[in-house]
């Protein structure tokens, strides 16, 4: 699972998580669309001011639900995903 790949996600999926993924499933919502909110969603985390106070680890798969919504609503650019990724790769790397 992608997600748990991720960083300050848990390194196990819940029963909570499972759930979470079967209704999204069950919504139609693309997988695609997914992704590229863990993604965006992760990088916002990473990327965040160093002044700020640190987030407390990512819990459940619903802590993205936001970022999906966020996106069906305003679809990324073709392409953009992959940005995400290599985005999300430097940036875990720091």
């Amino acid at each position: 699972m992608f997600y748990l790949d991720l960083p300050d996600t848990p390194s196990r999926a819940s029963a909570q998580d499972r759930w979470v993924a079967r209704r999204l499933y069950e919504q139609g919502v693309p997988l695609a669309v997914v992704e590229s909110a863990l993604l965006l969603g992760s990088l916002r985390r990473l990327l965040r001011s160093a002044d700020l106070p640190p987030l407390n680890p990512i819990r459940s798969l619903a802590y993205f639900q936001p970022v999906i919504t966020e996106l069906q609503q305003n679809p990324l650019p073709d392409g953009y995903p992959r940005y995400l990724r290599l985005k999300l790769c430097h940036a875990a790397k720091d």
